[in-house]
């Protein structure tokens, strides 16, 4: 069997090696397309692919375990050995990676831990999540007869704690679940983050990352070597070659040329791992969300990143300069015209059907009722969307006025089915007026999760509950007495389309498409307002006319010959009687 060592330098039968990986998250590209980006990493002349591990894909419900489709890790793997690609995961409990909650499963706001902490009950949980995972990579292992080379212990815990006792806990978790190869951590450059994510007394390498001036930031971290008297290569583990992005914010670009003379100069002192390389898509609900101060700023669901493939797993300009660059200094090493796929503009398809979200409720959620509202958590859902209702009676011959407590993050209000304020975080608190024709009425309250902070302190907040919070005051007393229905919008099997279709509500659209030869293509949202789209009962991800982007990718993989069906949900009243497609994202003029 082959081995893998970490001395002055990486060797692996004994033989120096330069890492030179690229970051493809498996659970971000549909499997379909998991060859293309592999080869095109190999393609690219680099030797080894990165992936982060989500927990809250793997276990998305308590005890409830899954490697299925788009998760299936192993099937990942054993593509990118069949390529002679070596692996690096991080199978950390927690990722950052700007996906929902930074991968840490929502269920855990019930359960009363301290997350990324010593809290035994945490802990706990995490044990049992390794159980189940863990020994499915051991299996992966270079010593074992696959590819993997490294496993990450924590991710930038140094920017978060420094409960050294936490990280020591982690480790002895992998090794309890037969990881035996060289453990890492990963942290920014300086020594405060260094000093406090890292278990550099236990000989678990320590790696560091930026994405420029690689010769300061490999310096701060040799200085971490030195100071620890330390003999290790030096590597990033996160060279950042491009940036994610928000709803209404203009699309980050780097200079093609510029990136790829910083990369090299990363390369020519230590090894890399390039963030992203095939950066892929949020699909569902799982795009993460900034924190800045009292307001959190959801991420959008294209990972694009300006990486070195798009979207849809192409290679852009960034590649070509980068392989450019790469012959020239390192010529012995492998290298291939990378694989393009084809996008195509299907024909314009037109509406079939409509349903009011609110004539549809007992179709696609089963009603909870509580004197006192529930958050999404308390109600056992993780993602999507929460309807609320109750009854309010009329108090005065004149304006009314009610406030919404603590819901999180976006909230859409409706009196007897007739939207009367739509509130964001910023707003969310103040009053909201209104005339109430009858001496009963019923009040309705759309709240949407629109994604858990990724980084940061806000990890613990309580903002970080979704849903309803302490409630909803009319006059000053809380209102009680609500039928809550909870919306992940995962039984839209059961959708009837023969009700009632009513303007300016929340609602789905129905769609057709035949096609002959799948490929991929780009959803032209262009007249919608805010929502999310499923194609073939697949969530692809959610849209917003903001921008910056006003389509979504949609891969090969969820188009099948025949028939296919597409379904809209959309909460603000816009929709179009004609679906269009793209053969490319449609950006909004910023």
């Amino acid at each position: 069997m082959s081995t893998f060592q970490i001395r002055e330098e990486f060797y692996i039968n004994d033989q120096p090696f330069k890492i030179l990986s690229g970051a493809i998250h498996y659970f971000r590209v549909q499997p379909d397309d998991w060859y293309h980006s592999l080869y095109n990493l190999k393609a690219l002349g680099f030797n080894t692919v990165e992936t982060y591990v989500p927990w809250n894909l793997h276990e998305p419900q308590k005890g409830v375990f899954t490697t299925e489709g788009i998760l299936d890790i192993e099937r990942f793997l054993s593509i990118a050995q069949e390529l002679g690609l070596y692996a690096i995961v991080r199978p950390s409990p927690y990722i950052c990676a700007e996906w929902e909650w930074g991968g840490l499963p929502a269920w855990l706001l019930t359960e009363q831990v301290r997350v990324r902490s010593r809290d035994e009950a945490y802990l706990r949980h995490v044990d049992d999540y390794y159980a189940f995972l863990l020994p499915k990579l051991a299996k992966y292992q270079l010593s074992q007869g696959g590819n993997i080379l490294m496993f990450q212990v924590e991710n930038e815990y140094g920017s978060y704690g420094e409960d050294k006792e936490y990280l020591r806990a982690i480790a002895a978790l992998m090794r309890k679940y037969g990881l035996t190869a060289p453990f890492f951590t990963s942290d920014g450059s300086w020594r405060a983050t260094l000093r406090a994510g890292t278990l550099i007394d236990e000989d678990i390498l320590v790696t560091a990352n930026f994405g420029s001036n690689a010769s300061g930031n490999f310096e701060q971290l040799q200085a971490f070597f030195d100071e620890h008297d330390k003999k290790w290569p030096l590597m990033c583990m996160e060279f950042w070659d491009g940036w994610f992005n928000r709803w209404g914010e203009e699309v980050i670009r780097r200079d093609p040329n510029e990136l790829a003379q910083a990369v090299m100069e990363a390369v020519e002192l230590g090894s890399i791992n390039l963030y992203m390389f095939h950066g892929g898509t949020n699909f569902g609900f799982m795009n993460g969300c900034s924190a800045r101060g009292q307001i959190d700023l959801p991420q959008i669901t294209s990972y694009d990143y300006d990486a070195i493939l798009d979207e849809a797993g192409n290679p852009t300009k960034k590649f070509y300069a980068l392989q450019a660059l790469m012959k020239e200094a390192y010529p012995q090493l492998d290298y291939a015209e990378p694989l393009v796929k084809e996008a195509r503009a299907y024909p314009t398809v037109s509406l079939n059907d409509k349903v009011s979200l609110f004539a549809a409720l007992e179709n696609v959620s089963d009603c909870q009722s509580a004197f006192y509202p529930k958050s999404m958590e308390e109600l056992g859902q993780n993602v999507g969307y929460t309807y609320y209702k109750t009854r309010i009676e009329k108090d005065k011959s004149d304006d009314e006025y009610l406030r919404i407590i603590d819901a999180r993050d976006r909230v859409q209000v409706f009196i007897d089915g007739q939207k009367i304020a739509t509130q964001y975080q910023e707003e969310i608190g103040e009053e909201i007026h209104f005339q109430q024709a009858d001496t009963e009425a019923e009040l309705g309250i759309l709240v949407e999760n629109m994604g858990r902070v990724n980084y940061g302190h806000k990890l613990t907040a309580p903002t970080q509950y979704k849903g309803l919070g302490r409630g909803v005051i009319a006059d000053l007393h809380f209102i009680g007495q609500w039928d809550m229905y909870p919306l992940p919008l995962d039984r839209l099997e059961e959708l009837a389309f023969t009700e009632e279709w009513d303007e300016e509500q929340p609602a789905f659209y129905r769609y057709h498409i035949t096609i002959e030869h799948c490929q991929d293509t780009y959803l032209d949202m262009t007249g919608f307002g805010k929502g999310v789209v499923f194609v073939n009962q697949q969530n692809i991800g959610r849209f917003w006319e903001r921008g910056p982007l006003l389509s979504l990718y949609i891969p090969k993989g969820y188009l099948k010959k025949g028939e296919n069906e597409i379904i809209v949900f959309e909460t603000e009243g816009k929709y179009r009687e004609n679906l269009r497609f793209s053969q490319e994202h449609v950006y909004k003029d910023l």
